[in-house]
Order: structure tokens, then sequence, then C-alpha cells
């Protein structure tokens, strides 16, 4: 729970707020847009929530946070069915993010052939009914090391396998999958995976259907309207990581959902191939 005698005293007046122990992952901000943001390197209250559909948000900004720095009026009834919350057709932002993957949004797919979990959000009693009600999970699919969190006790509740590289398998010693070298590969007729070192040695994209999850490897930047990847946050190589996105550039897909930062806006497959040559080459 938010603890109200470290109520970081950049939030507006008002009974929600944000305390000290923020670690600015930035995902408060992606589910109560308007509402959280940025202040001196942690997330505050700008503004506080009025209409309903606002105090949903807010709702999803306590839910989403790894650290439970948002805090809610003591007089307010949680609502039910905070997350997961689909954002596109058939993707679901699980929200309940992990400290130990520090904030990372992770995933969920419902798919006619078995869900997946793409990353792993915390193990947590809020979200389990939701998920049984999808369908469960027959795949785990890792995008890195950073990422697994509560893998393993997903895996387990519904039997389903894990996936991820080589390179990153130690972190995921409980893996059933382990993808290696740096070709594509198919995982199902409908699941590529593509690996993309360069933010860790062993991180890879998730090609499902006309979608991409792409883990840290690569954000969409909303002010500039254009895709980012973290270099102050690159662990093996940028150079590697710059030629992984120009290789990601030849596969096709229309809208890509990240770990960290903001998920695109739908688009064609043309445009992103576009953006991701341009960006790639601007690395």
């Amino acid at each position: 729970m938010a603890r109200p005698a470290d109520r970081n005293p950049d939030n507006v007046p008002g009974d929600w707020y944000v305390d000290l122990r923020c670690i600015d992952c930035g995902a408060s901000p992606h589910v109560a847009p308007g509402l959280i943001d940025h202040v001196g390197n942690r997330c505050v209250f700008v503004r506080q929530p009025v209409t309903d559909s606002e105090i949903v948000q807010a709702w999803r900004a306590v839910d989403v946070c790894p650290t439970s720095s948002v805090g809610a009026p003591v007089s307010l009834t949680r609502p039910p069915h905070i997350f997961p919350i689909e954002v596109a057709s058939g993707v679901y932002l699980c929200g309940h993010n992990s400290p130990d993957s520090y904030g990372a949004h992770s995933w969920l797919v419902t798919r006619p052939g078995g869900n997946l979990l793409i990353d792993s959000p915390r193990y947590t009693r809020r979200l389990l009914p939701a998920i049984d009600e999808l369908g469960g999970v027959s795949l785990v699919l890792l995008t890195h090391r950073d990422d697994v969190a509560d893998a393993e006790k997903w895996a387990d509740r519904y039997g389903a396998e894990v996936v991820i590289h080589r390179a990153d398998a130690s972190a995921a010693p409980f893996a059933t999958r382990i993808v290696e070298g740096t070709e594509p590969s198919q995982l199902a007729d409908d699941v590529t995976v593509v690996p993309v070192p360069g933010h860790t040695r062993g991180s890879v994209v998730y090609l499902v259907d006309s979608r991409a999850f792409t883990g840290d490897s690569l954000a969409w930047d909303p002010a500039a309207g254009d895709l980012y990847a973290f270099r102050d946050a690159c662990w093996y190589s940028w150079p590697e990581q710059a030629a992984s996105l120009h290789r990601l550039s030849r596969h096709r897909f229309t809208q890509f959902f990240a770990g960290h930062g903001r998920w695109s806006p739908p688009s064609t497959a043309d445009d992103m191939a576009r953006r991701l040559a341009a960006y790639s080459a601007r690395m």
C-alpha cells in the first residue's frame, strides 16, 4: 500500500497521490494519462481524477505500480476488473507490474490455439480469475532475462511451456523451450520468434499474426510520434541492437507492444518497416 507519510510533495493537492518510493518506471502514466506524469525523476499526480472514467484510470495506476506507491482515497471502494484491459483486439495489458522487472508491462494474447503470456506480471489473486475466465495460458513467452518476474508461477498454474533465448536462459532455468542462434523460427503457425540481441544478448521479439511484442528492445515515443530504444539501458551492445532492429524491419507487423515504454498506435506494415529502417540507421 502507498504510504501517506511518504507522499511526494510534488503531487497536486487532493486525495490521490504517489509516494516517494516511486522508481519512475513510467507505467502509471501509461494507464492514467493526463492524471499522472513525470516530475523530478518520479511520477506524481498532476491532476486529480474527477469523472468516473478518470477514477478507473487512477485505480489502474494503483494496480500497475510495482512499488505500491499510488495512493487512493480510503473512502473509495475498488471497482472490479481493473486488469487485464484489452488495448487492441485480443491483446490485454496485464497490469500488476513486478518490481523484479523494474515495472515492465506484460501482455496476454488470446487466440484459438491457446493464449500467450508475454513476459510476466506479479502472481496475484487479483489477476487470476480474469485470466482463468479468458482461458488461461498455454505458452509463456519471455522477451529477455530482465522481465522473467513470476513466470514460473504462472507456468505452473496453467501447465504452460516457457520460451526464452539460450543466451538469457540462466534467468529462467525452468524454461521448457530454448530459442537458439539469431535466425527467426516458428513457435506455432501464427507465432514467430525473432532474436534481436542488443538490449541483452538473448533479447527476442515475438510476432503474433500482425502484432509484435518487443520487450525492452523497442518502444513508442508519443511526443515525437516515432520509435525509440533505450540507449542508457542497453546492457549488451547498442550497435548489435541497431543491427537487430534493422533485421526486424524485414518482418511485417502493424503494431507493437513494449515492456518498458508505450505501445505503438496501429499503422501499416509498410509504414512500420520504413520507420524501423530509418530509426535503426539513426541509431
